[in-house]
C-alpha cells in the first residue's frame, strides 16, 4: 500500500496513462495521468474525482487497497470533464452512502452528462457548494471549495483542505498540471526541465485563452498557504510550488522573455518554403532567436507553444483555391481560439493568379489579437534571388517589437 500513500492520510488513487499521444487534440508525446485521491481522517473518508472510464478497474482496485469503497463518506467532484468524471456512474454502487460534493454549475453539468446512466435520486444527494463553503473531517482536516469558473469550464472549482497536524493541500483540479505519465508522483523526484516544458505547453494549450481569468485569480490562490498542490494531470507539486505560480504569472499576464520570433508556414511548390527560410536568415542575422515550423510536419499543440513565448509570429502560406492552403487555415483558426497575448506579425506567402492567402492570414491574426504590419510579402510563382532581400520589412518588424 505504500506505493499509493503520497503523505500521511492522502492516497493516489488516478491512473497514468504511458499510451495516450493525443488529448482532444493536443499531443502528448510524454502521455499522461487522470488523477483522483483518497483523503482518511479517522472515521471519514473522501475521495477526490474519478478517473477516465476505460480506466475504471484500475481506479478501483487501488481505492480497495486502502479502503473498502463502501466506506467513503465523500466524493467531491472538482471538475466533471469527462477524463475525471468519466467513472463517476459506475463507482456510485461502490459508494451507496457517499455525499456527493460539486460546484454549482458541477451539478448541472453532471445531470447533463448523465442523465441516462444515473437515477434521479442520486442527484439529489449532491450538494453543490458555493466559494468559501467548507467540508470539516475531523482531526484537524478541513476542506475549503473555492470556484473558478471557466478555468477551464464553468463548473471548475478547487478545494483546499487545511490540515492541522500536517500539510496544507491545494487539490487544483486542472490548474498547475502538466500532460506527463511517470510513476514517480512528485515534482522533484522528476526532471524539472521535462515538467516545466509539459506544464507550458499545457498552459498554451488549455488555459492561455483564459489568461484574463487566471490572472485575477492567481493571486488569491497564492495567498493560501500552500505546502503541496495536489493536480489533475501530472506530477504533484511539494518543492517547486513557488517556481510554478510564477510561471503562471508570466503566463497568465503575457510577459515575454526576451524578443524571440516564431515562422510557421506550409508549402505546396517550395515557394513559400523559400520565403520562409529567407526570413529566417534575416532576422538570425540580426541576432534575434527565431524558430521555423512547417505545419504539415508539426503538431499544431507545439507550435502554439512556442507562440506563447514568442514576440513576433509570422504566418505564411501559398494560395490555394483562392484561398489558405488548409494546414494554415487550420492551424489560425487553433491560435485565434487560444489568443496568443502581446504579439506582433505580419504574413507572407507565394501565389499563381490570385494571391488572396496572405490576406486572409493578415484577417485572422488581427482577429486573434496580433498587432499586424500593414505590410506583408506576396512572392508570385517562384522567388527570384532580388525577391528575398527582405531586410525593409525585417527593419519595421523589429521597430513593432520595441
Amino acid at each position: 500500500m505504500t506505493h499509493l500513500e503520497l503523505m500521511k492520510d492522502v492516497y493516489y488513487v488516478g491512473y497514468v496513462d504511458f499510451e495516450v499521444r493525443n488529448f482532444h487534440g493536443y499531443s502528448t508525446h510524454r502521455g499522461s495521468s487522470y488523477n483522483a485521491y483518497i483523503v482518511k481522517s479517522g472515521d471519514k473518508t473522501v475521495l477526490i474525482d474519478t478517473v477516465k472510464r476505460p480506466y475504471f478497474e484500475s481506479f478501483l482496485d487501488k481505492i480497495k487497497h486502502i479502503c473498502d469503497p463502501s466506506e467513503i463518506d465523500y466524493l467531491i467532484m472538482d471538475h466533471i470533464e469527462l477524463d475525471h468524471s468519466g467513472s463517476f456512474p459506475l463507482i456510485l454502487k461502490y459508494i451507496p452512502n457517499a455525499e456527493i460534493i460539486a460546484s454549482v454549475r458541477g451539478v448541472d453539468v453532471l445531470k447533463n452528462h448523465f442523465h441516462q446512466e444515473v437515477d434521479t435520486e442520486v442527484f439529489d444527494r449532491i450538494r453543490a457548494v458555493k466559494n468559501g463553503d467548507t467540508l470539516d473531517i475531523g482531526n484537524g482536516k478541513k476542506f475549503t471549495f473555492v470556484p473558478i469558473p471557466m478555468i477551464h469550464w464553468p463548473d471548475s472549482m478547487v478545494a483546499f483542505m487545511t490540515d492541522d497536524n500536517g500539510k496544507n493541500i491545494l487539490f487544483s483540479s486542472d490548474a498547475f498540471g502538466q500532460h506527463i505519465a511517470t510513476t514517480m508522483r512528485w515534482d522533484d523526484e522528476n526532471d524539472m526541465c521535462e515538467i516545466m516544458e509539459e506544464a507550458e505547453k499545457y498552459y498554451a494549450n488549455i488555459l492561455l485563452h483564459l489568461s484574463g481569468l487566471i490572472a485575477k485569480t492567481l493571486p488569491v490562490v497564492g495567498a493560501l498557504p500552500i505546502d503541496v498542490v495536489c493536480t489533475a494531470h501530472g506530477i504533484c507539486w511539494r518543492k517547486n510550488i513557488p517556481e510554478i505560480l510564477e510561471k503562471y504569472r508570466k503566463w497568465s499576464t503575457g510577459e515575454i522573455e526576451g524578443k524571440s520570433v516564431l515562422i510557421v508556414y506550409d508549402t505546396m511548390w517550395e515557394s513559400t518554403a523559400k520565403i520562409a527560410k529567407a526570413l529566417t536568415k534575416e532576422i538570425r542575422h540580426r541576432g534575434i532567436p527565431v524558430k521555423r515550423f512547417r505545419l504539415t510536419q508539426t503538431d499544431y499543440s507545439d507550435v502554439i507553444t512556442e507562440a506563447m513565448k514568442a514576440k513576433a509570429i509570422l504566418v505564411g502560406s501559398p494560395t490555394l483555391n483562392n484561398g489558405l492552403y488548409p494546414s494554415v487555415a487550420e492551424y489560425l483558426c487553433y491560435q485565434k481560439g487560444l489568443k496568443p497575448m502581446n504579439k506582433v506579425g505580419f504574413a507572407f506567402g507565394s501565389y499563381g493568379w490570385s494571391g488572396q492567402a496572405a490576406q486572409e492570414i493578415a484577417e485572422q491574426m488581427k482577429a486573434a489579437g496580433i498587432d499586424v504590419l500593414d505590410e506583408m510579402i506576396k512572392i508570385k510563382f517562384v522567388p527570384k534571388p532580388e525577391d528575398l532581400d527582405f531586410k525593409e520589412i525585417v527593419d519595421k518588424l523589429i521597430e513593432k517589437m520595441k
